[in-house]
């Protein structure tokens, strides 16, 4: 599972709100839940952090996997990027430039090494937005109404901010490359398209491009 913290919350509240802690202490709290949930997992009944506090928990299903599902961190500023390597089974990014998911892995990496940790145990992903059009130009006019619609923004906006793929084929096909050159191993696609057709073509698309890009996925290793 993935995580993160700032974001607005339920009914409209801002999340660290919910949290009932301060700001400032929002990533505290979300590292302490974390605990508290592979506590859990591994069959506490009682946890006792510096924020959250329970005691007599009563028993739960034991998860599938020993020990609970791998949690994945996103986020890229510096303290992320440290929590991360330290705290986290993965990190879920969505940084526009490859270039800059490389610089964060590598920070990653070295804050893991810092607390003794094995940096491959990391699952190093990526959170990006892809659309293909043979029509390139279409394509974008589609992609910049997706924007306009989930985020508020033009497309050229949302680029600056986050992973967008888009073109043919062969360009997004060229994109994905270059983050998994860039160290990621792990993609996930939010699909820039509003309908239920449309969506349903760009998997079709999109799941035709797998094979070159766990090829690619395969070079970057050697």
């Amino acid at each position: 599972m993935a995580v993160g913290a700032g974001f607005p919350g339920r009914f409209g509240r801002p999340f660290y709100t919910l949290s009932e802690v301060p700001w400032e202490r929002r990533f505290a709290r979300l590292d302490e839940t974390v605990a508290l949930w592979r506590a859990l997992w591994n069959g506490a009944r009682s946890f006792h952090g510096e924020i959250l506090h329970f005691d007599d928990i009563p028993p739960a299903t034991a998860p599938f996997r020993p020990g609970g599902p791998p949690i994945w961190l996103g986020g890229g500023t510096p303290g992320a990027l440290a929590r991360a390597g330290r705290l986290y089974d993965g990190w879920l990014p969505y940084p526009p430039d490859p270039a800059g998911y490389a610089s964060g892995l590598l920070e990653i990496r070295k804050a893991a090494a810092e607390a003794d940790r094995h940096a491959e145990n990391i699952t190093p992903a990526l959170f990006v937005s892809v659309r293909i059009d043979d029509d390139v130009p279409s394509g974008r006019r589609a992609l910049d109404e997706y924007a306009r619609i989930a985020y508020g923004m033009p497309l050229e906006e949302l680029e600056k901010i986050q992973a967008v793929v888009t073109g043919s084929a062969d360009q997004v096909l060229a994109g994905l490359a270059a983050y998994v050159t860039a160290g990621a191993r792990h993609i996930v696609v939010r699909l820039g398209a509003l309908d239920f057709p449309s969506q349903n073509d760009q998997l079709d698309r999109i799941a035709a491009l797998l094979p070159a890009v766990r090829t690619a996925a395969v070079s970057a290793r050697c």
